[in-house]
C-alpha cells in the first residue's frame, strides 16, 4: 500500500502553516498520519495551546481510520449520534468528528494518508489543510 513520505508530511505542514498565517488565523498544530494511523509528523505553532496535538490526531486518525471526510464524519455524528459514539469507543476514543480531518491522496486517487489541522475554527483549518496538500503535490479530501 501506498504511503505518504516524510518529505510529504514535512511539506504539507509548512505549507498549511503558511497558509493560515496568510489567513490570519490562531496558532495551528498540523499532524500527518500514515495509512495505519501513525504519527508521520507533527508542529505546533507558537502559541498554540499544548493540548492541540491530541485534537489534531484525532480529526486525522478518524478519517484515515474510516475513509470518510472531517465533514462527513460529522453530519454522520449529528445523525446517528450512537454510530459516532460507537465508532469513538472501537477506536479508543481517538476520533475528533469535525472538519479539519482531511484524506491525503495521490495522483491515483489513493489514500496515502491523513491531514488533521486545529487552532482556529474548524472550517479554517481544513480551509489551511487543503492549501498546504495541494502545495505538496497531492490531493486533499475534506
Amino acid at each position: 500500500m501506498p504511503e505518504i513520505s516524510l518529505s510529504k508530511a514535512r511539506s504539507i505542514i509548512r505549507a498549511t502553516l503558511k497558509k493560515g498565517r496568510e489567513m490570519d488565523l490562531k496558532p495551528l498544530s498540523v499532524v500527518v498520519l500514515d495509512t495505519g494511523g501513525h504519527l508521520k509528523a507533527f508542529e505546533r505553532e507558537d502559541g498554540a495551546s499544548p493540548g492541540r496535538f491530541e485534537i489534531a490526531r484525532g480529526k486525522a486518525y478518524g478519517v484515515v481510520m474510516t475513509g470518510m471526510t472531517g465533514s462527513a464524519l460529522m453530519q454522520r455524528a449529528e445523525d446517528q449520534a450512537y454510530f459516532v459514539t460507537a465508532l469513538n469507543g472501537a477506536y479508543g476514543g481517538k476520533v475528533v468528528p469535525v472538519p479539519g480531518g482531511i484524506l491525503v491522496k495521490d495522483s491515483r486517487g489513493r489514500v496515502i494518508g491523513a491531514v488533521g489541522v486545529t487552532g482556529d475554527t474548524s472550517d479554517n483549518d481544513a480551509e489551511a489543510g487543503l492549501a498546504g496538500i495541494e502545495a505538496a503535490g497531492l490531493i486533499g479530501e475534506a
